[in-house]
C-alpha cells in the first residue's frame, strides 16, 4: 500500500462506484453490479478489511478463491470482470493502489464451459481480418486474431509462445510445455506439438514480429515472448483475453450491430466492460468457431482433434457448432 491513498471503506467505496457508473449503463446493468459487489462487500466483512487501501494483490487472489468454489467457471469470471471496473475506478480516486485491477486473475475456462452457440461466425472472422489486414497490417491485433482463428489455440497456449517458436522454413508454429520456465499447455507435454500455418497466415506473423510499434523484450527467464505487453515482457492470460475482446468488438472494425452510440454503450471506452456488447466473443468462441470452420470446411475430425488438441469425444460434444443441415452436407461429399 501506498501512503498516498485516501481511505474508503468497502462500502462507501462500492456505493460511490455504483454512483459513478448509474448515468451511463441500464439499469439491469447497475443491478448485475450491485449483486456481484455484495459479494466481494461480503467477502470484506469475513476478513475483516475495512479499509480499501489494504488490498494486495494477494487479498484478491484470495477473493477469486473464495469465489471459485461456489459458482461456475464462466460465471466468476463475469462477476470478476465488474471488480475489475470497481478496482479501477477505485485506484482513479486514490483508494486503491494503481494497477491492482490488473491482479485480478480469472481461472482458464474448462473445455465446454461455454455454450456451442456462442462462436466466433467465419463472416464475422473474415470482416475482422479483412478490416485489420487493411488497416492495422500486422499489428498485434491482426496477428493474434489471424494466429487463433488460424489454429484454434487456446489462450493459454498462445500465451506460451515465443518468437523462437515460428519455424519458418515449414511456416508453422511449434508449441512446447515449458513449466520449469514460467509457462504451461493444457494438456501438458501431450499437448506439445507442431500447428500448420501455411505461407499467407505466417507471413502476417512474421511482419508482426518486426513490427516497430511491436515491444520487443524478454520475460524474467530470458525468454522472448511473441506477444508483449507495453514494456515488453509476457502479458499473463488474462491480458490476452482483453485484447481478443477489444479486436473483436465489432465497433473496432466495422459500425455498432446494435444502433449504439459510445456515449450510450456501456461497453465502450476505458472504463468499460468490453464483454457486456451482445456481439463480444471471447477466446474460447474464436477457438470454438476456428474448429467449427474446420470441420465445415472437410478438414477430417481426427485432423482436426490433433491440430487444436482437443479429444474427438469433447470436440463433438462442445466443440461442434455446426447445423444438423452442414454435417449432412460434408457427409454428401464423400458419398459416391
Amino acid at each position: 500500500m501506498t501512503d498516498d491513498l485516501d481511505p474508503l471503506t468497502p462500502e462507501e467505496g462500492v456505493e460511490r462506484f455504483l454512483t459513478h457508473r448509474e448515468p451511463s449503463v441500464r439499469k439491469s446493468t447497475l443491478q448485475n453490479a450491485k449483486t456481484r459487489l455484495q459479494y466481494f462487500l461480503d467477502w470484506c466483512d469475513e476478513r475483516d478489511i475495512e479499509n480499501l487501501n489494504t488490498l494486495s494483490g494477494r487479498d484478491i487472489s484470495d477473493f477469486v478463491a473464495w469465489r471459485r468454489g461456489d459458482i461456475a467457471p464462466i460465471t466468476l469470471q463475469k462477476q470478476l470482470s465488474t471488480i475489475r471496473q470497481a478496482l479501477r475506478w477505485w485506484a482513479d480516486i486514490e483508494a486503491v493502489d494503481e494497477g491492482l485491477s490488473e491482479k485480478v486473475h480469472a481461472p482458464e475456462l474448462p473445455d465446454g464451459a461455454e455454450s456451442k452457440d456462442v462462436h466466433l461466425d467465419p463472416g464475422r472472422a473474415t470482416a475482422a481480418l479483412e478490416y485489420y489486414g487493411r488497416h492495422r497490417y500486422a499489428s498485434r491485433e491482426h496477428a493474434l486474431i489471424a494466429l487463433m482463428w488460424r489454429t484454434g489455440m487456446r489462450r493459454g497456449a498462445i500465451w506460451s509462445l515465443d518468437v523462437d517458436d515460428l519455424e519458418p522454413d515449414a511456416h508453422a508454429v511449434r508449441l512446447e510445455h515449458r513449466i520449469e520456465e514460467g509457462t504451461k499447455l493444457k494438456n501438458g507435454e501431450a499437448g506439445e506439438r507442431w500447428v500448420y500455418l501455411g505461407p499467407k497466415w505466417f507471413q502476417i506473423l512474421d511482419d508482426y514480429v518486426d513490427n516497430p510499434d511491436r515491444v520487443q523484450g524478454t520475460d524474467e527467464y530470458g525468454r522472448e515472448p511473441l506477444f508483449t505487453k507495453d514494456d515488453g515482457g509476457r502479458p499473463a492470460p488474462q491480458t490476452i483475453y482483453k485484447w481478443v475482446m477489444r479486436a473483436l468488438h465489432p465497433c473496432s472494425y466495422a459500425s455498432c450491430p446494435h444502433d449504439r452510440t459510445p456515449e450510450t454503450c456501456d461497453a465502450r471506452g476505458r472504463m468499460a466492460n468490453v464483454a457486456a456488447c451482445p456481439s463480444s466473443r471471447s477466446p474460447h468462441a474464436v477457438r470454438r468457431g476456428a474448429i467449427t470452420h474446420h470441420l465445415t470446411e472437410d478438414t477430417p475430425p481426427e485432423t482436426v482433434s490433433e491440430r487444436m488438441d482437443v479429444s474427438l469425444d469433447v470436440l463433438y460434444q462442445h466443440y461442434d457448432a455446426r447445423t444438423e443441415r452442414e454435417k449432412m452436407d460434408v457427409r454428401t461429399d464423400h458419398l459416391p
